[in-house]
């Protein structure tokens, strides 16, 4: 096409000169909320000591719309999908056109996120190592020209267990490995009995939990099917990594303190920063300077 229009990004190849803007990007993180990803993009800063030009900020590349944040710390893009898979196929569909536009090669893709846990302890770091629907199939359904088209969900194994030794002895929480399923709804699709509606028993939500447990399902969340299934037709390398907000064989609600939660949150944002400054070459020079060693 002559000109393309990134529309919920507020950015176009005629715009926009993008190669300039973004050609030099190697790592996407993506999470649901701007506030999350804008305090990643400032955490990526001092994790990867990048040193802004004088007199400037990290700015919003995307302040223009208000559908969704986009920060860039060197080689890492830190952006936000929304909730749910609808507004993250949005999101995703305009950054792989974005990654194209500008040059982009060998290029990794996080999702970094929070999810309710399957017999985990709160605070437990999940990397997936496959994704299923809420019918526990690994496939995307979408409906293209009135007809279903299924696209197969796979995330990168041997990335999801890179991940997994990027830990520190110093880490008070654990990172497991983990099948994940990706739900449409927050309340009925994740079998939790405080929404508006529930016509299924307690009993019965425990049974179908279990039964997630058993085939080896470790956390539930909303936009992982959707990644998965984007970056395997795209050729791209994705992983997920996410924590857990609360074990629900044990419940349904969060009742965390906020301050927790925000310690836990802070955890799938840790393991994927220590990878990428492996794969930099930087990792063990930060902490070196904050001991005040050269």
């Amino acid at each position: 096409m002559e000109e393309d229009v990134l529309y919920h990004f507020g950015l176009g190849t005629k715009t926009h000169n993008l190669p300039i803007m973004f050609a030099d990007v190697k790592f996407v993180c993506i999470g649901g909320s701007p506030m999350r990803m804008e305090k990643f993009a400032h955490f990526m800063l001092e994790e990867l000591g990048h040193v802004l030009p004088a007199g400037q900020s990290l700015v919003n590349i995307s302040a223009v719309t208000d559908r969704y944040a986009m920060y860039k710390v060197g080689p890492v893009l830190s952006v936000s999908h929304g909730i749910g898979m609808p507004s993250a196929s949005v999101m995703l569909h305009e950054l792989i056109k974005l990654l194209n536009h500008a040059g982009c090669t060998d290029v990794t893709f996080f999702r970094i996120g929070t999810c309710g846990g399957l017999g985990l302890e709160p605070g437990t770091v999940v990397v997936s190592e496959s994704t299923v629907d809420g019918l526990l199939r690994p496939f995307l359904d979408t409906a293209v020209l009135g007809k279903r088209v299924s696209h197969p969900a796979v995330l990168d194994i041997n990335l999801a267990r890179e991940l997994l030794t990027c830990m520190d002895p110093q880490d008070n929480f654990a990172v497991v490995l983990g099948k994940t399923m990706c739900t449409d709804d927050f309340y009925e699709g994740q079998a939790r009995l405080d929404g508006a509606f529930c016509d299924y028993s307690k009993d019965e939500k425990l049974q179908f939990l279990r039964d997630l447990h058993q085939q080896g399902i470790r956390n539930i969340e909303m936009e992982s099917l959707c990644f998965a299934a984007m970056c395997n037709r795209a050729g791209i390398k994705g992983a997920v990594v996410c924590v857990t907000l609360l074990d629900r064989l044990e419940g349904d609600q969060v009742f965390a303190a906020r301050d927790t939660l925000k310690l836990w949150e802070m955890r799938p944002q840790k393991v994927v920063a220590r990878y990428i400054q492996q794969k930099l070459g930087i990792r063990g020079q930060q902490e070196n300077l904050v001991n005040g060693e050269k």
